[in-house]
């Protein structure tokens, strides 16, 4: 998993509340088991024109220049609530998003961004809505930086907002661990654990 220390990029505001999962993915689009190949599918339904179609809707923020490069996601509250698709995330994280900030997020969510290398920020709706004022006039030269070390959001303006965060959420950001690599790094406990069980339990390991 990518690190995530620094961020400055191009964000963009699509200021919904309650945007579910099936919203960011329809489950329509959700034909393969991989991470991979889900991008696409982002936010199928208010992307294109149709239903089934891949003709780009004008009018969507993501489809606009040159929020197409855009890298954080400036949202409303609740955001990512819904089901516990773990393909939400993967497809905003393969579409280019690595942060999202909105004022809350539905619980499972936050954790699988977190898993999977996205940082949630939550700030106050007032301050998300300056943010997007602020990106709007300029979205190519006002870019929003975002520090995790000092869990800090910096925009054009100079204002700076700090986010709280769990260290151990942090740490699995800052140094792109997955739950897997965190189990890992107790490898050596593991091994003795087992290696104490193997002889008060035998039978187990037949």
């Amino acid at each position: 998993m990518e690190k995530f220390i620094e961020l400055t990029a191009i964000a963009a505001p699509l200021l919904r509340i309650n945007i579910d999962t099936d919203a960011i993915i329809p489950s329509r689009e959700l034909k393969r088991v991989s991470k991979k190949g889900l991008g696409t599918g982002l936010f199928a339904g208010w992307r294109y024109t149709e239903l089934g179609s891949r003709i780009e809707n004008p009018d969507f923020i993501l489809n606009q220049p040159p929020y197409r490069d855009a890298g954080i996601l400036l949202s409303g509250a609740n955001f990512g609530c819904g089901s516990s698709r773990e393909h939400a995330v993967w497809s905003l994280a393969e579409w280019g998003i690595r942060a999202i900030i909105a004022p809350s997020f539905g619980a499972i969510f936050y954790s699988n961004c977190v898993r999977n290398g996205i940082l949630p920020v939550i700030l106050d709706d007032e301050r998300i809505a300056t943010l997007a004022d602020i990106v709007s006039a300029n979205p190519a030269e006002n870019r929003i930086a975002i520090d995790l070390e000092q869990q800090t959001v910096v925009a054009v303006d100079g204002g700076t907002d700090t986010f709280d965060i769990t260290p151990a959420d942090r740490r699995m950001l800052m140094e792109g661990l997955d739950p897997i690599a965190v189990t890992m790094q107790r490898d050596d406990e593991i091994l003795a654990f087992q290696a104490r069980d193997r002889l008060k339990r035998p039978w187990v390991y037949l």
